[in-house]
């Protein structure tokens, strides 16, 4: 008999939440930074296995939001956790014992019948640091990767398969043009400039050779955007190779992309502009109960 799970990967901010999904599913899906809050909309990863197939949904950090854009970020991580069979609650080693799940929700929030608990990044700390029991995983080694995947499997329901077999995730293309244009801010642009930074794919044309995409780069301020551009376009140059080089090695073709930099004031406290760079208002979540 088959087995099909949803298992929500939920924690505090820079936990090590899409690094380990990135690890479980053998592909560099979700965008990994040093910096915190860098999962701005959930990722699903899929592994299938034997009679077991995984749907692994990489959460934004649980965090008490400071503008809209974080509320909405949180809404998004509880609407999938609500919705999962399992719920993963993922704590650094080294920070060990881990507060309950609970403590970093909202009051209300039903958790899914099953939770887990494993200590990320193990392999920075001594054994004796985890709590005996305790699962635990690195990213990096693989340490008791295969092992939490095991426990998850045993976990979940019974039940047919959502996703082909030989999926590795559920995203259209499109969404990692933006994470990829993401990733690459957050590893060249310093300070609060990534986290004033989003990408809006206007043009997306598969049937061309190369693949043809434009993209809109949004800041909050003139001075943003000059930096973002940088001296001779340098910076700007480099944070779409990142990303063309990303999107080539997924999609297996070569890629054209296009970007344009554009000053959108405030808009990570903007409703309106925050639905319509997918950030969904989070009363619409309460109101289709």
């Amino acid at each position: 008999m088959t087995r099909f799970g949803r298992v929500a990967l939920a924690g505090r901010p820079n936990v090590g939440k899409s690094s380990l999904l990135n690890a479980i599913v053998g592909e560099p899906l979700a965008m990994v930074s040093p910096k915190a809050q860098a999962t701005r909309m959930p990722v699903v990863g899929l592994r299938t296995e034997g009679e077991v197939q995984l749907a692994f949904h990489d959460l934004p950090g649980l965090l008490d939001p400071g503008y809209l854009l974080q509320s909405r970020m949180v809404d998004m991580a509880i609407r999938d956790l609500e919705a999962a069979d399992v719920a993963l609650h993922l704590h650094p080693a080294a920070e060990a014992p881990a507060p309950p799940l609970a403590s970093l929700l909202p009051a209300g929030v039903r958790l899914p019948p099953t939770t887990l608990l494993a200590y990320t990044k193990a392999d920075l700390v001594e054994a004796g640091r985890i709590p005996p029991g305790q699962l635990a995983v690195s990213a990096v080694t693989g340490q008791g990767v295969a092992e939490l995947v095991a426990a998850l499997a045993a976990a979940v329901p019974e039940g047919e398969w959502q996703y082909p077999a030989d999926d590795l995730g559920t995203q259209p293309l499109r969404f990692f043009v933006t994470e990829y244009l993401r990733e690459a801010a957050f590893e060249l642009l310093e300070d609060e400039l990534p986290y004033a930074f989003a990408a809006e794919v206007e043009e997306f044309r598969e049937t061309t050779d190369p693949v043809y995409i434009r993209a809109t780069l949004y800041v909050e301020r003139d001075s943003q955007k000059r930096i973002l551009i940088g001296g001779q376009g340098r910076t700007i140059k480099a944070i779409g190779q990142h990303a063309r080089k990303r999107l080539e090695g997924l999609m297996g073709r070569r890629v054209y992309l296009e970007t344009w930099v554009k000053v959108l004031p405030k808009w990570r406290q903007s409703s309106d502009l925050l639905s319509r760079l997918g950030y969904p208002d989070p009363s619409s979540r309460s109101s289709s109960r």
